[in-house]
């Protein structure tokens, strides 16, 4: 049956380039994510792509968000979903405008790096995001949900547990990391969230100066932010506004000595709605 949704679900684990860099919970985390669409949200399976390790490469990942904003664009969609879980870098501003700022990025299977920096062409940039998603019609719903990391500098000790891992890559060379360190992270709200997308809805896993956590809960490894969001909207079977279900990821989070703070970022009458 068809319906007027459309969802793209990233989870990478190994990078194709980065072996040591390897994460445990991102496929667990896309593919929990295209459950909870399926079973709570009105999404059929077939609404859905799912793509993990070796498939989300950047052109793949680039290549399925056009194809959602082009049907948004023609009409053909009226809901629109992409998550992602991954780890997160950073890249001098590359735009130029904010020569003072880093810009945050995202990691694909495919990362590369081209002289000391991150090959353009194999990160996702939040430029180039945000000059996708600022296509999607003003009556088109758009809600993203990145579980990543967005900056080193938060790190600390209880990151580095046996039972979590930081979703963070820091840049591939000294060279590199000098040009972004002590930098103001503009953050994804900066990044994705301009002037002329009020009307979509960001879900982040943490703080831009936060990491969040890869971790092994109750037996496997998720996003910690992923993983309590979809318990919480199972929990209460959709019935929470978005800032309610906020408040109570944000609880477990803290029980469970996460130092992330999620972040949802849209209109204020949109935090008092139900998803979907």
């Amino acid at each position: 049956m068809a319906t007027n949704k459309k969802a793209l679900c990233v989870g990478i684990n190994n990078f194709k380039n980065y072996p040591s860099a390897a994460l445990q919970g991102c496929v667990n985390d896309a593919n929990d994510m295209s459950k909870l669409l399926q079973n709570l949200l009105g999404f059929q399976c077939n609404d859905i792509t799912v793509l993990t390790d070796a498939q989300a490469t950047k052109a793949n990942i680039i290549s399925n968000l056009t194809a959602m904003v082009d049907g948004a664009k023609a009409g053909r969609y009226s809901n629109l979903v992409f998550s992602l879980s991954s780890h997160g870098t950073q890249v001098p501003d590359l735009s130029g405008d904010e020569p003072d700022r880093a810009d945050e990025a995202f990691c694909p299977h495919d990362l590369a790096q081209s002289g000391n920096q991150w090959d353009t062409n194999h990160v996702l940039l939040d430029d180039e995001l945000r000059d996708l998603f600022i296509q999607v019609p003003a009556n088109v719903l758009l809600e993203v949900f990145l579980d990543t990391c967005h900056s080193g500098t938060g790190l600390k000790a209880i990151d580095m547990l046996l039972d979590r891992t930081p979703r963070y890559l820091p840049p591939p060379s000294l060279e590199a990391f000098e040009e972004v360190d002590n930098k103001r992270s503009r953050g994804l709200r900066h990044g994705l969230l301009e002037k002329g997308m009020v009307h979509n809805i960001l879900w982040a896993a943490c703080r831009a100066d936060q990491t969040s956590a890869d971790a092994n809960i109750s037996g496997g490894w998720h996003g910690a932010f992923t993983y309590f969001f979809c318990k919480e909207m199972t929990a209460c079977n959709n019935s929470l506004s978005r800032a309610e279900l906020l408040a109570k990821v944000r609880t477990d989070l803290k029980k469970g000595k996460y130092s992330q703070i999620p972040q949802l970022e849209c209109e204020a009458t949109k935090r008092q709605l139900e998803i979907g």
